[in-house]
């Protein structure tokens, strides 16, 4: 019995030897040709490797002190500045409560190719700056002192400061008026348009107060007027003023048409939401 039990243990012992070495023999060799030449072709690669740095796997390391970490988009976590905040959140709110038709007009700027119409016309009537105004005080300065006649003859240039545009246009002397859209409070120039319309005066709302106040050596401009062309600028001037009358003066839509109204994106997806599950309701009734 003892002999028969050693013999048994000592051929499971033996198959499990055998079988491990089957394994490890298959591992170890290649079963054929294609197999030989793929594990050559690997040493050849790895050598090339080992010969040229340039083709070694240097995977990057973003621990602190190594290498320089990739660009994120941080906007979120910036601590942006409170008159940033403002702005923006007063960009939203306008989308969200209704506006009003007299403010929400000033929205309907001029685009991009009717303001640089528009800029290139009112650049060449741009008030002359502190130093020229100095060089021509003293050109008339030397001239009256060798008994010369001096050029007294009036320049056309643009007006601007509030006060001053308003009274141009009370008096209808003012043939275009540019608004900025951007002006804080807005109750300064909000009843201007109104003003223009009653007294036929073409104006438009642009872009922005800053570049208005760029026209007229300023940081800001609220409006600029324009009181008289050249005879060389009397054509184009002609074209403008009838597309800003029809544009602005002449469309009775922008006094009716309210701003605002705007949902934001998760109410919109609660909406959509709603609708979907009205429109299954539906269906359902329909094939009972």
């Amino acid at each position: 019995m003892m002999t028969f039990l050693s013999i048994y243990l000592g051929v499971l012992v033996f198959s499990f030897i055998f079988k491990k070495y089957i394994k490890r023999f298959s591992l170890t060799m290649p079963n054929s040709s294609k197999d030989i030449q793929g594990q050559e072709g690997l040493k050849e690669s790895m050598q090339t490797e080992r010969r040229i740095p340039s083709l070694l796997k240097t995977p990057k390391n973003f621990r602190i002190g190594n290498d320089v970490q990739p660009k994120r988009d941080l906007s979120r976590y910036v601590r942006w500045p409170r008159y940033i905040l403002l702005h923006r959140q007063k960009k939203i709110l306008l989308q969200r409560i209704k506006v009003p038709a007299a403010i929400h007009q000033f929205s309907k700027t001029l685009d991009k190719n009717q303001s640089s119409k528009v800029y290139a016309l009112l650049k060449k009537y741009a008030p002359e700056t502190k130093t020229e105004k100095k060089q021509r005080l003293v050109k008339a300065a030397e001239s009256k002192a060798q008994n010369q006649k001096t050029d007294s003859k009036k320049v056309t240039v643009l007006k601007f400061g509030l006060n001053h545009v308003t009274t141009l246009v009370e008096t209808k002397k003012a043939k275009l008026v540019l608004i900025a859209y951007d002006v804080d409070p807005i109750e300064l120039v909000v009843w201007l348009p109104q003003l223009c319309r009653r007294q036929e005066v073409p104006f438009a709302f642009v872009k922005n107060k800053a570049r208005l106040g760029a026209l007229v050596h300023q940081k800001t401009a609220t409006c600029v007027a324009l009181t008289d062309v050249r005879k060389e600028d009397q054509a184009e001037f002609d074209n403008l003023a009838r597309d800003l009358r029809q544009h602005y003066n002449e469309n009775h839509e922008l006094l009716r048409t309210i701003g605002g109204g705007q949902v934001g994106i998760k109410s919109r997806h609660q909406q959509e939401a709603i609708k979907k599950a009205f429109e299954l309701e539906e269906l359902k009734k329909t094939s009972q």
